[in-house]
């Protein structure tokens, strides 16, 4: 994305990636509006639609009494023109945004090629990069490092990454059984105090499409103990029983890091906390209409905003969901339904939840 950007803005650039062509595994799935007003700005979101599903309500449940909240999108459409979550895996991104990118002839991407190391210089970046015929050295302006949790970049610029990593192992089951039979919308969140989940809905072949159902499960049983199928039937048993199995087509598990680069910039080489706000204003420096100090404005604005609402936010969530006291978990979910009952004050949570506050915010920082 940032790459694309940069090129549609007449900056030449490379990308470096180890792997040997797109993967296909299953990483995020659920884009809110903000992202897809930017990837609207690269030419991407119409035909990123054309293969998702639009998702513009959204539950809070009980995993014992059922619906506390439901959310409509459409009372932030003033606001955006794409009042909806969209449900597409990342890999079915990806291609999209790589055959727009080969369209320009100052853009490069190259497969197989692992970053080793960077030396920066008065004017420019020197980066070390093994690939099947050697190491190479690429001479850049600058360098965005886009390299996820354990970025060799950021580790290559010293820059530290404090924060924790949540104790649960997390668990995602697709399954083809079409749970909005059983009043799920395409994205639900169920608190419960042991075995508390997230349901989100992604195209498939097939009228129900796959339902991708996460649970938290303990760190320290053996991953082939989480992911056998047995135990994954357990779980899904104890959502919502069945008299016959769940059709389960994937089991895949994760872990999730509650963690913000201690500054996203070294001289001339960024990390992408945030690809869709970079990626303008790296352009505008290499084109001369800005001087290097906005980036340091994109850090500032950036990473105040991951750690004020992206983090605040998803932290919030789950102490919601997992909350065991009864006392607490009773009076949050009446939090949660007062606020949902109320078009004011649900319009006010979605603008925080669907990110556009973050974006709001983060324009007003200088």
């Amino acid at each position: 994305m940032t790459a694309l950007g940069l090129a549609q803005r007449d900056v030449p650039v490379t990308v470096v990636e180890q792997e040997p062509a797109l993967t296909t595994d299953l990483r995020a799935g659920s884009f809110h509006p903000p992202t897809l007003e930017a990837l609207a700005a690269l030419g991407v979101t119409e035909d990123f639609l054309k293969i998702g599903i639009r998702v513009p309500r959204w539950q809070i449940r009980d995993r014992r009494t059922g619906v506390v909240a439901e959310f409509d999108l459409g009372l932030i459409a003033d606001v955006t023109p794409y009042p909806y979550r969209l449900h597409c895996e990342q890999f079915k991104l990806t291609p999209l945004l790589l055959a727009r990118l080969r369209q320009y002839p100052h853009a490069a991407v190259r497969f197989s090629s692992s970053f080793t190391s960077l030396r920066q210089t008065a004017d420019g970046v020197i980066v070390s990069v093994s690939t099947p015929h050697g190491v190479e050295e690429i001479g850049a302006a600058y360098v965005v490092g886009a390299d996820g949790g354990r970025s060799a970049v950021r580790k290559a610029i010293a820059v530290d990454f404090p924060g924790y990593t949540w104790p649960e192992r997390f668990l995602v089951a697709g399954t083809r059984v079409d749970l909005a039979e059983h009043g799920f919308t395409p994205n639900a969140y169920i608190a419960d105090p042991v075995e508390f989940s997230a349901i989100f809905k992604m195209p498939y072949d097939g009228p129900g499409g796959l339902w991708r159902v996460m649970f938290p499960t303990d760190a320290s049983v053996p991953e082939e103990q989480v992911t056998a199928p047995a135990h994954v039937e357990r779980l899904l048993q104890g959502l919502l029983p069945r008299p016959t199995p769940y059709d389960v087509v994937h089991i895949g598990t994760y872990r999730v890091h509650q963690r913000v680069a201690a500054t996203f910039r070294n001289g001339r080489v960024v990390l992408a906390g945030d690809a869709a706000h970079l990626y303008p204003k790296l352009a505008s420096v290499m084109r001369g209409e800005a001087d290097d100090s906005l980036l340091d404005l994109y850090v500032r604005q950036r990473r105040t905003v991951t750690i004020d609402f992206v983090q605040e936010i998803s932290t919030r969530n789950k102490q919601l969901l997992e909350e065991r006291d009864p006392k607490v978990r009773a009076e949050r979910l009446e939090e949660i339904r007062r606020i949902g009952a109320d078009p004011k004050l649900a319009r006010e949570y979605l603008l925080k939840s669907s990110m556009i506050e973050s974006i709001r915010r983060a324009a007003a920082i200088q």
